[in-house]
């Protein structure tokens, strides 16, 4: 050891004791630094209640590292000692300190990863394991493979943890159950609800900061009900797996405009911000299959999306590098429609779904995809312009997970590395996975004239337009002829009302 102390950062989305930072810390010596910056908060314009989890879950961390003997320097918002970003309160800490030493677990995003490589102290930089397949090991798995596809990593995965497997064969003798995990859902008031926690002391105080320093960012701040430390997630964990996990999987794929979170975990921003590890998450879903307290398809569907598609995603983040966000394989340009932001619409299942993001910071991810995320691909917006939003209003939304979900499976903007079509529907999958269609001034079942769904029109207008990349693809070839058997005269129809309805969005009248 020296007699210098070093720094050893903690991030908002880090507050987990085994982090790979805290494992090298002297208590004895060395300072953790937390800091609630100003450009962490507004490098987009984050949901309140995002900024208000994250920064009370800092809070509650801190504490908690104090008592566990560690020097904590916390800075926070209000402070007006508080530089305004993380490498100018780094700085002050160093100077304070007499440190010349950064310890960083890598973040997961690009932009500050950069710039806390560029702070002018000697740097360590740790891999976050926290994760379950390190970026190397993912790489070695790409370079091994012409096509990647989820699926087969997440068979790797479910070998790599032993999860649902017996020897090396998937327990129930398949991998997935996605043919059992695509049902529509119907009201039933006694659906249990996920758990939701009455701020305490720390939490208001937090609260009435965000709402002095972020009265302008999209979404309500209140009521708040998120699990803000450590108890409180594995209390959330208890009660999702007692009461919501055996109908995770039949109702994941599902829709109702009054009921936003069926039988969804809710446990993604626990999980994101480090608060519960994903490992103890699918081992205690597991326990419940072999106890015969819930069956398989819900337990395997609940897994996949933690070990299948969480890590992939990291993977895949961690693959292409910071300009990943900028991909536009479509040359999609057009600016976010107001609706996003709560513009008036006469669409029930975007209006539901926004509504549900400015209410709650939350939607899940049927809705995300095949609701915003596929009209805005249909819609040709730019994707850029999508990822930012996704990132500003999602209380689970960080870059490494958000940017690849959104730039490469909702938007194709990579040009299939995420998948080998693109994620496109009509009117006709909402309807099947929803009751939006039931109250909608649209008919769902119309394909022209004025009462036309909105996704019928686009859907075969974006078809079209992008016929040179996806004619020839085997997934859309059924796709193409249909459209082809169609009389000319209607696909004209079909263009024209397409065009005109593209016209008014992008002009900004209310569709």
């Amino acid at each position: 050891m020296t007699d210098k102390p070093r720094l050893i950062l903690v991030l908002g989305d880090q507050l987990t004791d085994t982090l790979a930072g805290l494992r090298q810390a002297d208590p004895a010596c060395d300072v953790i630094v937390m800091a609630e910056v100003m450009t962490e908060s507004t490098a987009v314009p984050h949901h309140p209640q995002k900024i208000a989890l994250v920064l009370t879950a800092m809070r509650k961390f801190a504490h908690h590292l104090t008592a566990e003997g560690y020097t904590v320097a916390y800075s926070r918002l209000d402070d007006p000692e508080t530089g305004p970003s993380l490498p100018a309160e780094i700085l002050r800490r160093a100077t304070e300190h007499g440190a010349d030493h950064l310890i960083v677990t890598t973040p997961g995003d690009w932009r500050l990863l950069q710039a806390l490589e560029a702070v002018p102290l000697t740097v360590t930089m740790l891999p976050d394991d926290r994760f379950l397949c390190p970026p190397e090991t993912f790489t070695a798995w790409v370079s091994e493979r012409k096509q990647l596809r989820m699926e087969w990593f997440y068979r790797d995965m479910r070998r790599r943890t032993g999860l649902l497997m017996d020897g090396d064969q998937p327990i129930g003798g398949q991998w997935n159950f996605d043919p059992e995990n695509r049902k529509a859902a119907k009201p039933d008031l006694l659906r249990p609800k996920p758990l939701r926690f009455t701020p305490d002391a720390e939490t208001e105080a937090v609260l009435s900061l965000v709402e002095t320093h972020f009265p302008t960012h999209f979404g309500n701040l209140r009521p708040f009900h998120w699990p803000t430390d450590r108890a409180e997630a594995l209390t959330a964990l208890d009660h999702f797996i007692t009461h919501s996990l055996p109908r995770f999987g039949d109702e994941q794929d599902a829709m109702l405009a009054d009921d936003p979170f069926l039988s969804h975990s809710l446990l993604s921003p626990c999980i994101n911000l480090g608060l519960l590890s994903p490992l103890e998450v699918c081992q205690r879903a597991e326990a419940e299959y072999h106890a015969g307290r819930a069956p398989l398809n819900a337990v395997e569907g609940f897994i996949r999306q933690i070990i299948g598609w969480r890590e992939y995603m990291r993977g895949i983040w961690a693959l292409n590098g910071p300009d990943y966000p900028t991909l536009n394989a479509l040359n999609h340009k057009a600016p976010l429609p107001a609706v996003y932001w709560g513009g008036k619409t006469k669409m029930a299942c975007m209006k539901a779904a926004v509504a549900q993001t400015r209410d709650l910071a939350y939607a899940h991810h049927i809705q995300r995809l095949m609701i915003t995320g596929n009209f805005a691909l249909l819609a040709g917006i730019g994707p850029a312009f999508v990822h930012e939003w996704y990132l500003a209003v999602y209380i689970d939304a960080f870059e490494w997970v958000e940017a690849p979900n959104t730039i490469g499976m909702s938007q194709f903007a990579c040009g299939g590395q995420l998948g080998s079509k693109p994620y496109v529907s009509s009117g006709a999958y909402i309807d099947r996975m929803s009751d939006y269609c039931s109250s909608c001034a649209y008919k769902v079942k119309d394909r022209t004239g004025p009462d036309a769904c909105p996704f019928n029109l686009l859907y075969w207008h974006f078809l079209d337009r992008h016929r040179d990349r996806f004619a020839k693809n085997p997934r859309m070839a059924q796709m193409y002829r249909t459209w082809d058997k169609m009389a000319e005269t209607h696909r004209d129809t079909v263009l024209r009302e397409a065009d005109q309805l593209l016209s008014a969005l992008h002009s900004g009248a209310p569709i």
